[in-house]
């Protein structure tokens, strides 16, 4: 009876080992592949932002403004993620189409116009006095002592 005890509990010690150990590679692995994003600034609430602000200069169809938005983000955008959201704009009316031949080509109505309007006033008032640290091109850091 004491042999199976102890036979068992060796077997659930080494089976939460062995989970542990799966969920700390699949987190290693996971920020592996990110390479150089942040944990602290996630674009995902941006995507809408993106697509109206693109749309305001030029009138796109669904690729260009994945082929866009992937510039900015340094990644690919799928059509899983480019089609709902202009699926969700057009619901909302702030976002029309018009077929050029095969493609659809996406621009703002006037009530995109004015909700992008209201979007860029927000974008100010939330990183307002950060303009000086916003810079294209790879972060410059001073060197020193850092502080601790």
């Amino acid at each position: 009876m004491l042999i199976i005890y102890i036979v068992k509990n060796i077997y659930l010690i080494t089976n939460k080992y062995i989970n542990v150990v799966f969920l700390v590679c699949r987190v290693v692995k996971k920020t592996e592949k990110r390479g150089k994003e942040s944990d602290y600034l996630e674009l995902k609430g941006f995507l809408s932002f993106l697509i109206l602000h693109e749309l305001s200069l030029k009138s796109l169809c669904g690729d260009e403004l994945s082929h866009k938005i992937g510039e900015r983000k340094k990644a690919p955008l799928t059509p899983g993620t480019i089609y709902p959201a202009l699926k969700r704009l057009r619901k909302k009316k702030l976002v029309a189409y018009r077929r050029k031949g095969r493609k659809k080509m996406y621009s703002l109505t006037d009530a995109g116009i004015q909700e992008l309007e209201h979007l860029y006033g927000l974008f100010s008032t939330y990183f307002y006095g950060l303009k000086h640290k916003i810079v294209r091109g790879p972060v410059k850091r001073k060197r020193g002592k850092a502080k601790k």
